[in-house]
């Protein structure tokens, strides 16, 4: 497991940080790139539009964190509270980054954070239907499909009951 910074969120092979203001410049140049977009709303992001989304500033109806791999920074993932015990995440990896594990490496520190720190006990993510790596990773990582909306698959994980014995 990774050294874990104040605030982190550890996987095995990543770090979850939040996302703060003096990412905004790697954060606008990630947004920017039409290939790390591809899946993500398909087009481009101004500086600003970074700025008011992913820096954090959304805190703490959205919360904006930064994926890690031995200090590096590889993706973006948020989560959205959306009832008391359950909310919404999403992650995008840097294509450099995709096809190592990355994904649902973080993916599974982040749920296992949500489940025993803040209690959720569903949590839902809506990749593109035409994104067969994203829903391969979601399923890798323990989501399953629930329905669709439009281009968007739905999905949800629910931790494992309680060991009963």
């Amino acid at each position: 497991m990774p050294d874990t910074p104040e605030g982190g969120i550890a996987g095995e092979m990543t770090v979850l940080i939040p996302a703060t203001e003096e990412h905004l410049p790697l954060l606008a140049d990630w947004f920017s790139d039409p290939a790390f977009v591809r899946h993500w709303g398909g087009r481009p992001l101004t500086r600003e539009e970074v700025s008011a989304k992913y820096v954090g500033r959304r805190r703490p109806a959205v919360v904006s964190l930064l994926v890690l791999r031995a200090a590096t920074p590889v993706g973006y993932a948020q989560y959205v509270p959306t009832g008391p015990h359950e909310g919404g995440i999403d992650l995008i990896l840097h294509p450099h980054a995709q096809g190592q594990g990355l994904g649902p490496d973080a993916a599974r520190a982040l749920i296992r954070h949500l489940h025993t720190v803040l209690g959720w006990d569903r949590v839902t993510v809506d990749p593109e239907t035409t994104n067969p790596r994203a829903v391969r990773a979601w399923r890798k990582t323990g989501f399953r499909t629930v329905g669709t909306q439009g281009s968007r698959l739905l999905m949800e994980y629910r931790p494992p009951p309680a060991d009963q014995g």
